[in-house]
């Protein structure tokens, strides 16, 4: 039997090691794993080549992802879908594994529904937007790499006496923006699920400097209803500190991937080619506090996310 893997829409740190375990694992399994490179438009343009072990070898340090991922609008036509079927079939692929995130998801659903190739869909985006999952894959690495930047960031606002405001990704979710705040001792957190308002900072920030407070470090998401410069000028005017903005940007996916992130990448891909083995058709890899569990797309992309409330009290 033929197994193929591709990337779909960002890339994250933790889809190189997902990528040599599923070379491995289905080696081990008595399958022939394939690559297929640029995402659904290299399914489109055929670009699918069979996978070994030289092609896996040393990819696990690596973010990114060696196979390339990408957004594609002709997936979303029914007669480029046509052509990826004939593709695979052309090459006896029956199984199909993707990394990616919601819209990659529904793709696959309407493929799997006009086609019937059988799919298991591993949840992979820094945002960690997922609904049905706590986990994403590459979300730990995206979190250190804004862990890293904000103690950067305070060494050079306690040394200038400024507020620092850090931009997170994340436009429809803050959980890296949630999370940094919780684990860097920020001072302000601003996410597009909580309505905010900045005047109720006033009198605390203004106390805080005259009982020798230096600088402020804020960190927001870029999903909320200002522009981070809009929420610097604030610092400056209202609580007469100079303030600089900081947005974190695409550094956020890349780097290298955390043990965390290459152990999850690990177990993803061997519990979705076991599930696939065991005779399950359709389905997308879901982690929580049980363990690994197998939702529909419907489940995973009918509802939006919504983030722990218990971390949510703590702002």
């Amino acid at each position: 039997m033929n197994i193929a893997i591709l990337c779909s829409g960002g890339d994250v740190s933790g889809m190189n090691p997902a990528l040599k375990r599923f070379v491995e694992y289905a080696k081990e399994k008595s399958l022939t794993p394939y690559f297929i490179y640029d995402g659904y438009e290299g399914l489109i343009d055929n670009n699918i080549n069979e996978a070994n072990y030289s092609d896996v070898a040393g990819i696990i340090t690596r973010g990114g992802t060696k196979i390339g991922s990408a957004r594609s609008k002709r997936f979303m036509e029914s007669k480029y879908r046509k052509i990826a079927k004939k593709n695979l079939d052309q090459l006896e692929i029956g199984m199909l594994l993707v990394l990616g995130g919601d819209g990659s998801f529904r793709g696959l659903d309407i493929f799997y529904k006009e086609h019937g190739v059988k799919f298991c869909a591993i949840p992979s985006t820094i945002d960690n937007d997922i609904n049905g999952t706590d986990y994403c894959l590459g979300v730990d690495s995206a979190l250190n790499i804004i862990k890293t930047s904000i103690d950067a960031i305070r060494d050079t606002a306690s040394s200038f006496s400024r507020a620092f405001v850090i931009e997170t990704m994340g436009r429809d979710c803050g959980f890296l923006a949630l999370i940094s705040h919780l684990t860097s001792g920020s001072e302000l957190c601003l996410i597009p699920e909580i309505e905010y308002d900045l005047t109720k900072y006033e009198v605390e920030f203004k106390k805080q400097i005259q009982n020798g407070r230096r600088y402020f470090i804020a960190i927001v998401s870029e999903g909320i209803q200002q522009e981070s410069q809009e929420i610097a000028d604030w610092f400056e005017k209202k609580i007469g500190i100079e303030a600089r903005v900081s947005i974190l940007g695409h550094i956020q996916r890349g780097g290298n991937p955390t043990v965390k992130d290459r152990l999850m990448a690990y177990k993803f891909v061997v519990n979705a080619i076991d599930t696939l083995l065991d005779g399950r058709e359709e389905s997308v890899i879901c982690y929580d506090r049980f363990g690994f569990n197998f939702k529909s797309i419907e489940e995973v992309t009918g509802k939006k996310k919504e983030l722990d409330k218990e971390l949510l009290s703590y702002l």
